[in-house]
């Protein structure tokens, strides 16, 4: 594990590989109105035109369709989106049940070749509160 400024370089703990694997499976990916923007101006696809044909209501929020195969409808052996991908996905692996459950990490990482299965839980935690700019008085309510 290296370390920034007395602080933990994150970098060393994930590095997407862009296989794909956390492109595919139940549940979806939740997409906020500002992805949707984002997504919208990177395509070209006009919102309205994204929302009816790329996306699917679940609830009261929009989830990104999936393909038959179970992938993303934006994965095509590479992520079509990737420079403007979701918020909820540019979190990955860092995602808010780590804060609660930090030994989540090595399960994780059983399926997910870009992430470190060594690192520390204080290593985990650090870096989920820094990815999710979770202030610290707010950390592990």
């Amino acid at each position: 594990m290296s370390f920034d400024g007395g602080g933990i370089d994150c970098s060393c703990l994930f590095k997407c590989k862009q296989c794909g694997d956390c492109c595919q499976g139940y549940g979806g990916t939740y997409v906020t109105s500002h992805d949707i923007q984002k997504i919208s101006a990177y395509t070209g696809i006009e919102k309205k035109r994204l929302i009816s044909e790329f996306c699917v209501l679940s609830g009261k929020k929009y989830l990104l369709a999936q393909k038959e195969d179970g992938y993303c409808i934006f994965w095509d052996k590479t992520c079509g989106i990737h420079p403007v991908k979701p918020k909820m996905c540019s979190d990955w692996p860092f995602i808010p049940a780590l804060l609660k459950h930090p030994d989540n990490w090595r399960i994780m990482a059983g399926t997910c070749p870009g992430m470190a299965p060594e690192a520390t839980e204080a290593a985990i935690l650090q870096c989920t509160e820094q990815q999710l700019h979770i202030p610290k008085k707010d950390i592990r309510k």
